[in-house]
C-alpha cells in the first residue's frame, strides 16, 4: 500500500524553510496563466509545473512546489496527475483553504525533513527514487466527484504518508513518532491486538487493524495505521467495508469513535490541527 518513505538528502534554505509556515499559500506557489480548471491538463490556478535539475531526482523530468515541499513525476506521467496531487497535498496542509498553513509547526518539519513525493507511470520506475511514490494510474480525480463509486484514489492515501511520515512523526515525536512506545503506536498495538514487531499469523480476533504485509516494518504498521483511521474518520472509507475488511474494520467516522477511541482522541486534538474536510482535488476553487 504505501511506497519508499525514507528520508530525502535534499538541502533547504533555511530562511525559506523558516518563513514559508507563516506566508499565505498563493504566494508560494506559482499561478498558471489562462487557468481553466482542475481537468486541464497542463494550467492551474494555483500551481505551475516546472522543469527542475534537483539531485536525486533526476530521473524525473518536472516538479510542482506546495508549500516548500516538491512533487515530481516521471516523463511520462500526465499533467492532470500532478496538478491533481498538488491541489490534495494543499488542502491537506490548509484544509480550510484560506490560503495560510493550518500547522506551522508540521510545515517546518516537513521541509526539514526534505520531504517530497515523486509520480510514477510504469512499473519499472515505481522504487527507483528515495521518496515516497504515487502512481499515476492508481490517482482518480474524478473519484471525489462521482459519489466515491469509481476506483479509490491512491492519492488521498501516498500524500498522506508523506504528510505524517515526514512531518507529524518529527514535529511531534512523541504523539505520532512511529518507534514503539508513542502515543501513536499505543493506540496501534491496541488495534492489532498486541504489541508486533512482524505480522502475527494469525491476527488476534478482537483486532481492528489487521493489515499483514509481511515488506512492511512496525514504523510502516504505524504510517498505515494513521491513514486508515484519519481517512475514515473524514470519510473516504464509508463505501468501501467490503473491500478494506482484511485490512481494516472500522470505516466511518462513528466506528473510529467508538472502538478506537485511542487514535480518535488525537485525531481531533486541536494542537495538531488535523484536516477535518476530506481533499477533493479543488485547492482554492
Amino acid at each position: 500500500m504505501s511506497g519508499v518513505w525514507a528520508e530525502l538528502g535534499m538541502k533547504k534554505d533555511l530562511l525559506f524553510a523558516l518563513t514559508i509556515p507563516l506566508v499565505p499559500l498563493f504566494l508560494l506557489v506559482s499561478c498558471g496563466e489562462d487557468a481553466t480548471g482542475p481537468t486541464d491538463p497542463g494550467n492551474d490556478p494555483n500551481f505551475t509545473i516546472v522543469a527542475h535539475s534537483d539531485a536525486g531526482f533526476t530521473s524525473t523530468n518536472r516538479k510542482v512546489d506546495v508549500l516548500g515541499v516538491p512533487i515530481y513525476a516521471y516523463a511520462n506521467v500526465e499533467d492532470v496527475k500532478l496538478l491533481h496531487a498538488a491541489n490534495i497535498m494543499a488542502q491537506y496542509l490548509d484544509n480550510d483553504e484560506d490560503g495560510v498553513v493550518d500547522n506551522p509547526a508540521l510545515m517546518s518539519a516537513l521541509i526539514s525533513s526534505n520531504a517530497a513525493l515523486y509520480m510514477w507511470k510504469q512499473e519499472s520506475q515505481q522504487g527507483s527514487i528515495n521518496a515516497q511514490d504515487l502512481g499515476a494510474d492508481e490517482s482518480v480525480p474524478a473519484w471525489h466527484n462521482n459519489g466515491h463509486t469509481s476506483r479509490f484514489d491512491a492519492a488521498l492515501e501516498e500524500i498522506w504518508h508523506v504528510i505524517t511520515h515526514s512531518g507529524f512523526a518529527k514535529a511531534y515525536p512523541d504523539a505520532f513518532g512511529e518507534d514503539a512506545g508513542t502515543s501513536l503506536t499505543n493506540a496501534m498495538d491496541i488495534a492489532r491486538g498486541g504489541r508486533f514487531q512482524s505480522v502475527p499469523t494469525p491476527y488476534p480476533g478482537a483486532a481492528w487493524y489487521t493489515y499483514d504485509d509481511q515488506t512492511c516494518d512496525y514504523g510502516c504498521m504505524a504510517t498505515e495505521y494513521i491513514y486508515w483511521a484519519m481517512t475514515s474518520v473524514l470519510g473516504a472509507q464509508e463505501n468501501r467495508a467490503g473491500e478494506i475488511q482484511q485490512e481494516w474494520k472500522l470505516n466511518t467516522k462513528a466506528k473510529v469513535e467508538q472502538m478506537d477511541g485511542a487514535i480518535y482522541q488525537l485525531l481531533i486534538d486541536p494542537q495538531y490541527v488535523f484536516p477535518i474536510v476530506l481533499p477533493d482535488g479543488t485547492y482554492r476553487r
